[in-house]
């Protein structure tokens, strides 16, 4: 089945290119140049994926991530940021988006990190295919149905990359993963340059499941290698 992806940028030149790269590709592509239209063309469904740039006339992206988040979870987003966005970057990763990729950027980047967001699921998928919906490591459990995460009693919310990346690392518990496991498997792209992204992401998975659970932390660092899940 050929994927929708959702293209909202204002730059009309660079919306023509994205439409043409992705459609070289095999994807049906949809353009909106403002952020309103943008939102109602995600809203309607039907859309696989959306590549959304911050700065838009009539709604900015942030807003946009926003409110598809209040509707739809799952949808995978690629924000597109400025070089100098970095805090509309954290708030777009705080707010769910899956990734981002600064302007001006690599069109095979770009397409490798669309082909790794349309595959996010596969590692959830592959886990509830083998096991039980249900996934426990001591008192964190994770139900791949319904996306939710307990500690506990506690209900923990996360952002899609976010969980994406628990369950890999719990599908791999008491083995050591390394960053480049991680880049290769969970973003799915052939990442140029140092693997801080994903110290960034497993200590805002930290704060938010071994807060409070210091001595009895879930996701462990193995010092110049990765990190490891253990099993108790």
């Amino acid at each position: 089945m050929v994927k929708r992806v959702l293209v909202v940028e204002d730059e009309v030149q660079i919306a023509k290119i994205l439409k043409l790269e992705l459609e070289y590709e095999g994807y049906e592509v949809v353009v909106a140049n403002n952020g309103k239209f943008g939102l109602e063309v995600a809203l309607e469904g039907k859309i696989d994926l959306v590549l959304l740039d911050i700065m838009l006339p009539e709604m900015n992206g942030i807003e946009v991530l926003r409110r598809i988040r209040k509707e739809d979870e799952l949808m995978p987003v690629i924000l597109l940021t400025a070089r100098n966005m970095t805090m509309d970057k954290v708030t777009g990763l705080d707010l769910g988006a899956n990734d981002y990729i600064t302007k001006p950027f690599e069109m095979e980047e770009l397409l490798a990190r669309v082909r790794s967001c349309l595959r996010q699921n596969t590692i959830i998928s592959n886990v509830s295919n083998n096991d039980d919906s249900i996934v426990s490591v001591r008192d964190l459990t994770i139900n791949n149905d319904t996306r939710e995460v307990m500690r506990g009693n506690s209900s923990i919310s996360l952002t899609p990359k976010e969980f994406e990346l628990l369950v890999y690392l719990v599908s791999r518990k008491n083995k050591i993963v390394t960053r480049d496991n991680i880049l290769k498997d969970v973003w799915d792209y052939d990442y140029e340059g140092d693997t801080n992204v994903i110290d960034v992401y497993i200590w805002h998975l930290r704060k938010k499941i071994d807060e409070g659970f210091e001595s009895n932390a879930i996701i462990q660092t193995v010092r110049g290698v990765g990190y490891i899940i253990k099993e108790n």
